[in-house]
């Protein structure tokens, strides 16, 4: 096990300390906090072992079972990228929320790993398990989608094998990195777009990632290319763009809030314009 520790304090170290006979723990304090997600790099970098399995602090196994599962998985399967469904504990409410893949999305996965960015159906880097390849790295330029970026890269080039059970809950609080960036242009729309960029804006002629780029622009009321621009794309924004912005703002605001709707004009947008992607 290794333990990559980016806080201020000696808290963990302690805590791995009490443990230390218990687990073989490699501790490692870094020289100053590298951030998320160049913290989750640095881990990755000091293991040595043929599977990377990351684990958040506010994150755990559902049992003492789950990591068996994983490595029960991993025998089994040729895939090199392994997760399950996983349990939301949403912190201070005395709520849960299971999560599992279900089988319509597990075929648009299977067919174009962009489909992740109109939902991320893995869920957070806790509930997944990877082969130790040196070849992927999660982007330090991001943090809303870095996440799926990760997944998007891997499975672009390699299958996935899914473990259909509850194997890790995942802690859910406003102090989260990504709970922080919910509905904030200037974050959600520059890491969306250079995104787009790394993968390529002709995703968009995929329906399901072209309605998750329409309702990015729409949630978050993007006006004119002029709006784009100033939550820092610095970018250069495609022609489609340009047409689903102009196209939104000729329509009636209560259409787009009607989801129904606003998914009706979204494929009717679709069919008369996918081909500028």
């Amino acid at each position: 096990m290794v333990v990559s520790d980016d806080s201020s304090d000696n808290s963990v170290r302690e805590l791995c300390e009490i443990y230390s006979s218990e687990f073989q723990i490699h501790y490692y304090r870094n020289s100053y906090p590298f951030g998320t997600p160049e913290n989750w790099n640095e881990a990755i970098r000091k293991s040595k072992g043929e599977w990377i399995k990351l684990m958040h602090d506010d994150d755990w196994f559902a049992d003492a079972n789950s990591l068996q599962k994983f490595a029960n998985a991993a025998k089994v399967s040729s895939s090199k990228f392994i997760f399950s469904a996983y349990r939301n504990n949403f912190l201070g409410e005395n709520r849960e929320e299971v999560v599992t893949l279900s089988p319509f999305r597990k075929r648009l996965l299977k067919n174009n790993s962009a489909t992740l960015l109109s939902k991320n159906v893995i869920g957070p880097p806790s509930v997944c398990m990877h082969r130790n390849d040196g070849r992927f790295w999660y982007d330090k330029k991001t943090k809303w989608v870095v996440d799926i970026d990760f997944y998007i890269q891997r499975l672009a080039v390699e299958s996935f094998h899914y473990i259909d059970e509850v194997c890790v809950s995942v802690g859910i609080s406003e102090d989260q990195v990504t709970q922080d960036c919910v509905r904030k242009p200037e974050v959600e729309i520059p890491e969306n777009f250079y995104l787009l960029d790394k993968i390529g804006w002709s995703s968009l002629r995929n329906i399901a990632v072209y309605d998750a780029v329409w309702r990015l622009l729409r949630n978050l009321n993007m006006k004119n290319e002029s709006d784009i621009v100033a939550t820092g794309y610095t970018g250069t924004l495609p022609e489609i763009i340009h047409s689903i912005v102009t196209f939104q703002q000729q329509l009636p605001k209560a259409c787009l809030k009607y989801g129904l709707l606003s998914k009706l004009f979204m494929s009717f947008h679709y069919i008369f314009n996918f081909k500028k992607a």
